[in-house]
């Protein structure tokens, strides 16, 4: 399993960061313009499937130009590999990018979630961001609570900008 994670960890870093990332800027964009959560639902799952496919098969043309400027060394295995890492990009994309999505998903479920969704959708997020960097850290022979912080002050600065955009935006229309 730890040779999975490794040989994949750039895929998974990247992908579930940044779905993440744009899944809750986009929430909070949302929420700093006053946007209802039926829109943040919109947005934030066209978000996880579309920038999440263009991630995927942004990740697919990288590594097949890769083997095809090596034609010649390229092996089997190679010529499988954008696949692999184009799936691996996509699928943490789309599953952790899912995570601050949760509480709006899920708020109809109960009152408690339906009227602290956004802030469930903080501590979701901010969980999701202090995990992924920990396992970066952990795999990597990094020091987790400081590859955790990281990932954590990365993702909520996104936050605060997107917050602040559509706050600043919100009358605009």
């Amino acid at each position: 399993m730890k040779m999975t994670v490794k040989k994949y960890l750039a895929e998974f870093v990247y992908g579930a960061t940044d779905g993440t990332v744009t899944t809750f800027a986009i929430i909070a964009g949302a929420i700093g313009a006053a946007l209802g959560p039926q829109i943040i639902l919109i947005l934030g799952f066209a978000n996880l499937l579309a920038d999440g496919f263009s991630m995927a098969t942004s990740n697919y043309l990288s590594k097949k130009s890769q083997i095809d400027l090596n034609i010649d060394s390229a092996e089997d295995e190679n010529r499988k590999k954008p696949i692999k890492t184009a799936l691996a990009t996509f699928l943490s994309f789309v599953l952790v990018g899912f995570i601050p999505l949760f509480s709006f998903v899920f708020a109809s479920a109960s009152s408690f979630l339906n009227e602290n969704k956004f802030l469930i959708s903080i501590f979701l997020t901010s969980l999701a961001f202090l995990i992924i960097g920990a396992i970066k850290g952990t795999v990597v022979g990094k020091h987790p609570v400081k590859s955790a912080l990281e990932s954590f002050f990365i993702g909520g600065l996104a936050a605060l900008i997107a917050f602040t955009v559509g706050f600043l935006l919100k009358d605009i229309f």
